[in-house]
């Protein structure tokens, strides 16, 4: 009875193995260059992504700006007047207001109350905190203001008799803005504003800042 020929597997003739078939046929040198370029754009990609995340936070959160210093709800208290002088006192609300992603502290400041250039009035706001992104509001202030250093002045006549009193009031708030605990900024806010008294009524007719 003849034996029977047993067959075996051969060899595939490329002398790759089944792994290599299963690897799309690719050397093993092929596939750490292919890793390695996968590597290299995955770090680019996360480059481009740190650097927009920086760009974004540094036009956000890093960019200091300017707080705003404001009156608010200006009352008018007493007021006397006569031809030619006045005395008077208000009560007003005064605002720092603070955009920035930190706290501004700011210097002992002085608020002038102006007629005609000349000084009627002042008042002085201690120095203090707006914290981040919030308003420090100042209640109750008084001030009082008169025109015995005033000059005589024809103008201030007119005004009077045509029943208003027009006052000026400036101030310059120097402080600084921390960020992040570690950078400190320096900001100075400059206010303007006018406030109209209507003198017949005794009250504040307009108060307009900027």
């Amino acid at each position: 009875m003849a034996e029977k020929n047993q067959e075996y597997p051969f060899a595939p003739a490329n002398g790759y193995t089944r792994s290599d078939q299963e690897s799309g046929g690719l050397s093993a040198e092929e596939l750490k260059r292919k890793k390695k370029i996968k590597i290299a754009i995955y770090v680019v990609a996360f480059v481009i992504f740190q650097v927009i995340v920086i760009t974004a936070f540094s036009l956000t959160v890093m960019k200091v700006k300017t707080p705003k210093l404001r009156l608010e709800n200006t009352q008018l208290q007493t007021l006397t007047t006569n031809a030619s002088s006045f005395d008077g006192s208000f009560s007003t609300q005064v605002r720092v207001k603070n955009t920035n992603f930190g706290p501004y502290k700011f210097e002992a400041t002085t608020l002038n109350f102006n007629y005609g250039g000349a000084t009627v009035g002042q008042v002085v706001i201690p120095k203090g905190k707006a914290g981040m992104k919030s308003t420090k509001k100042i209640n109750d202030v008084t001030v009082v203001f008169s025109s015995t250093q005033l000059p005589n002045s024809a103008e201030l006549g007119s005004e009077l008799t045509a029943g208003t009193l027009t006052l000026s009031s400036s101030a310059r708030m120097n402080g600084k803005v921390e960020l992040m605990l570690i950078m400190k900024k320096k900001k100075s806010i400059n206010m303007n504003c006018t406030i109209t008294i209507d003198v017949a009524q005794k009250t504040v007719k307009s108060l307009q800042c900027k």
